[in-house]
């Protein structure tokens, strides 16, 4: 990394600018805690017994000490939309258009001295590494052993210098040695495998407790150098240093970092089983062996779990920040297909990508098939494309229920489309490579609107206004034009719409009152109604 952004001195005025506990883990748990976001167990936890307590609570967790050691813990920090919607400042519907805007303003990253970076207030290097020292539990009952949940990894790109970022679990072995999960598609796998080729160790270090924004970027994936990334989304200049036993440089606010490297080895040691962010297990796999060669900390540092598996999918970090993350690609294809995406969501307990729900406003026939299409196409892990109109609200069960219910036709309204790329971790895929994906539209034919002119079938039924002129009687009021009842007891001020009943019948036996049989408005007939 250049210690110089675009000018000479230009880093060193962005390090005087840079607030190092701004992004500090601790300081969002704090503002947890002032949000009746989090819950704190006192005293000494067993670390056997933190996977049970998680499981309990739909809150972040914070831990003051566990198995008696002076090292606090927090888990579940990023395990609510609420919680991202605190870390990124917007409400809690509009994160994914925010992190669109953020990428468009670009932020400095630069580098500082290792004796400014708080993370390398404690630095642990040879016999002193011990990872099985560190607050690691065991999340599930089937897993091979503890993990380490919340590894940010950084790694450089040896071919071009492009630096990477990921979010990892690491499997404890030994002191000093983990399990790494690289068996699915990802740059990290793809390097290694490049330094594989070569006969090369892969140097990489692993962040230990950041801020939600760190963790998002880390899974967004997007095309480019993802610390920018990083520091785009934060919105502000990033201070990284260099790590003490290799070349990569990590965030200087962060809470720790494990430095080390990917043997030259290759595939060569069993990882797993994990409980997947499905909800279901992964199996037994042959992954890479990663080797720790320092621990670097704040002096108060705090430890970080990430949840990933289990019945409760929804209150998981990973399905959480996969839905997130799924909802800014999605708006990133809409954009460039159909003219008027009015909102997207992906509801958390799919695991954060498998159901995905766009509200559309419709310039033209087949912009929906359009929408669906490139949906499907904007990601493997998308299933299934649920699109309705922009009066449905897309972050409402009831809602998206009732449109399932009432604006769809299966024979009509299902688009089915086989043989396309998917996620092998989905279990109804049964082993094969490629799958299918379906889109449901649930919105109401081009042109129907729905609105006063309109046939009844599509209109909402609402609480009545009572707006309207006011004329000194029923017959006044008729002779203006046709009214509805609400109109009509508008028209006269009327508290109860009794009244407006006895002057209608007195009409009707007048063989004067009609009704507009296509929205039931109340009509001076002049005997028409008589001669039907």
């Amino acid at each position: 990394m250049n210690r110089q952004i675009a000018d000479p001195g230009a880093g060193a005025r962005a390090v005087d600018k840079v607030d190092h506990d701004r992004f500090r883990l601790l300081h969002f748990v704090e503002r947890l805690e002032a949000a009746g976001e989090l819950e704190t167990r006192r005293g000494s936890t067993n670390l056997a017994d933190v996977a049970g307590i998680i499981e309990t609570t739909a809150k972040a967790v914070r831990f003051e000490r566990l198995n008696d050691q002076d090292t606090p813990m927090v888990a579940n920090v990023l395990a609510g939309r609420s919680r991202l919607a605190l870390a990124f400042g917007v409400p809690a519907a509009e994160i994914a258009t925010d992190v669109l805007r953020r990428l468009r303003s670009p932020q400095p990253a630069f580098e500082i001295a290792g004796d400014e970076a708080p993370v390398q207030e404690v630095v642990l290097t040879g016999d002193a590494v011990d990872l099985t020292r560190l607050p690691v539990h065991l999340q599930h009952g089937r897993d091979g052993g503890p993990y380490i949940s919340a590894a940010l990894d950084f790694t450089v790109d040896p071919a071009n210098g492009r630096r990477n970022v990921g979010v990892r679990r690491l499997m404890l072995r030994s002191r000093t040695t983990t399990g790494i999960d690289l068996v699915a598609p990802s740059d990290l796998r793809e390097m290694y495998l490049a330094s594989l080729a070569r006969g090369e160790r892969l140097p990489v270090s692993f962040v230990v407790g950041s801020h939600p924004i760190d963790y998002f970027a880390g899974a967004l994936r997007v095309p480019g150098d993802e610390v920018a990334l990083m520091a785009a989304l934060r919105g502000a200049p990033l201070a990284m240093v260099k790590c003490v036993t290799n070349d990569i440089h990590v965030p200087a606010d962060a809470e720790w970092v494990i430095e080390g490297y990917l043997g030259p080895q290759g595939y060569v040691e069993l990882e797993g089983p994990f409980g997947e962010y499905l909800g279901y297990y992964g199996g037994v796999k042959t992954n890479p062996v990663f080797h720790a060669t320092a621990i670097t900390r704040r002096r108060d540092a705090l430890f970080q779990s990430i949840t990933i598996g289990g019945r409760n999918l929804a209150r998981t970090d990973t399905a959480q920040m996969g839905a997130v993350r799924t909802e800014v690609l999605v708006w990133r294809s809409l954009e460039s297909s159909v003219r008027e995406p009015v909102a997207v969501y992906v509801p958390a307990a799919s695991g954060g990508s498998y159901n995905v729900r766009i509200a559309l406003r419709q310039h033209a026939p087949g912009e929906v098939r359009n929408a669906i299409s490139a949906v499907f196409g904007s990601l493997a892990n998308v299933k299934n494309v649920f699109v309705v109109d922009p009066d449905i609200d897309v972050f409402s069960d009831e809602q998206i229920e009732w449109a399932l219910a009432t604006r769809f036709q299966p024979d009509r309204d299902i688009v089915v489309a086989a043989s396309l790329r998917t996620f092998p971790l989905d279990p109804s895929l049964s082993g094969a490579v490629v799958g299918a994906k379906a889109g449901f539209d649930l919105t109401k034919p081009f042109g129907r609107t729905g609105g006063v002119d309109s046939q009844l079938d599509f209109q909402v039924p609402e609480p009545p206004a009572y707006g309207g002129a006011r004329f000194a009687s029923i017959r006044a009021a008729l002779d203006h034009g046709p009214k509805s009842f609400e109109e009509l007891m508008a028209a006269i001020g009327s508290t109860d719409g009794r009244e407006v009943v006895l002057a209608l019948d007195a009409l009707r036996r007048e063989g004067l009152l009609d009704r507009d049989r296509r929205d039931g408005r109340y009509i001076l007939g002049h005997g028409l109604a008589q001669a039907e």
